[in-house]
């Protein structure tokens, strides 16, 4: 009898653009929609860096399909209290044309502690990302999912590109939320530790050193929470759509199920150095789903798609346990539609470069399903 695999419990983060309708640039909502937000949902809102931004989470869900629910409802109540302030919401890891330098900051301390720190660099990350955490209870496992997940972030990253503007310009990457991302200390792929006590033992350097005050300043890819049993998935752009932000999803949740399973069989997926797969990084930035990926076990160039497909076939005996069969299958949607990267570019082109009506192809998208 085979064991069956645990629960992997999920909790999902997004980053929602508030725009005026009109001007179709973002706006500042001045804590109105949080503070009534915060009524109806609880610690589930907060307000970000940019007072243009909401951040909303979900709750703990055991099931990729309790995720969907909350998300709909949390889309749903954002759409709700921002119209009431003659507001709209939309998703992208960028917006299409806002100017970062017109964007005002929040009136918190912590947000005044980072620009003070950080200066144009945090003034300027006006991005927007979802993150998605999967809980495991044993750190050192956890540890060890993280360094072989690491391989696949390339892949997921690029199902997910979605931010192919940046203030007014095509920048010819279907994700530019990164590179602005970039410019902050502590982000990008994360380093591989051969225990939990090397890598708590990272963190308390840097708090003891006063290079942070706390180790959430760690802004990787991939993270071993510092407070949660977790490993937190923090590659990903927002999503213009719920169906694709479930799918990507319930793909994370897959790749760790898959990895757990192959490490209570006392075997490990490869580990690759993290100079190769910042290669398939830039190129999933640079090209999202089109293009080539390494291979690094063939040591050759695939098409990214390919890559993608063995991917799936890699979680395939998992995935029927974890019951998000359904919204995997969305990739070949993501594989043969494009990514929203993709449908924004499509949209910039019918109109001949017209990024308001970009802009409102990235609101109705977001209401969809709601």
């Amino acid at each position: 009898m085979k064991a069956k695999l645990p629960v992997f419990t999920l909790g999902v983060e997004e980053e929602y653009q508030i725009i005026d309708p009109e001007s179709r640039d973002l706006r500042s909502h001045l804590s109105k929609i949080v503070d009534g937000a915060k009524i109806i949902l609880n610690e589930q809102v907060k307000a970000e860096m940019h007072q243009s931004v909401v951040e909303v989470g979900t709750n703990i869900c055991k099931t990729v399909q309790e995720a969907r629910e909350e998300i709909l409802h949390l889309r749903g109540k954002i759409v709700e209290l921002a119209h009431k302030q003659n507001l709209v919401v939309g998703g992208a890891g960028t917006h299409p044309f806002s100017r970062w330098q017109d964007q005002p900051i929040t009136d918190d301390p912590r947000y005044h502690n980072i620009v003070n720190e950080l200066q144009d660099a945090a003034r300027s990350n006006l991005i927007f990302g979802m993150h998605c955490h999967v809980g495991i209870a044993n750190r050192e496992i956890g540890l060890q999912l993280m360094n072989q997940a690491c391989y696949f972030l390339p892949h997921i990253f690029a199902l997910s590109t979605n931010s192919p503007f940046w203030e007014g310009r095509k920048t010819g990457y279907k994700s530019f939320r990164t590179k602005v991302f970039d410019k902050f200390p502590r982000t990008g792929l994360p380093e591989y530790f051969d225990s939990v006590s090397a890598y708590d033992n990272y963190l308390e350097t840097l708090v003891k050193t006063n290079c942070i005050d706390n180790p959430k300043k760690i802004w990787w890819d991939l993270r071993l929470h510092p407070f949660y049993d977790t490993i937190e998935f923090r590659i990903c752009d927002m999503s213009l759509t719920v169906e694709e932000t479930m799918c990507i999803v319930a793909l994370i949740q897959a790749i760790v199920a898959k990895l757990y399973k192959l490490t209570m069989q006392n075997t490990s997926f490869n580990i690759y150095r993290l100079a190769l797969i910042r290669e398939n990084k830039f190129r999933a930035a640079r090209y999202g789903i089109d293009n080539h990926m390494i291979d690094f076990g063939l040591q050759k160039e695939v098409e990214t798609k390919m890559l993608i497909q063995e991917l799936l076939e890699f979680v395939d005996d998992v995935v029927d346990e974890l019951g998000s069969r359904e919204d995997i299958q969305y990739v070949h949607q993501i594989m043969a539609n494009g990514t929203g990267a993709d449908k924004q570019l499509a949209v910039f082109e019918q109109h001949h470069g017209d990024l308001t009506k970009v802009v409102d192809f990235i609101t109705s998208e977001f209401t969809k399903g709601l």
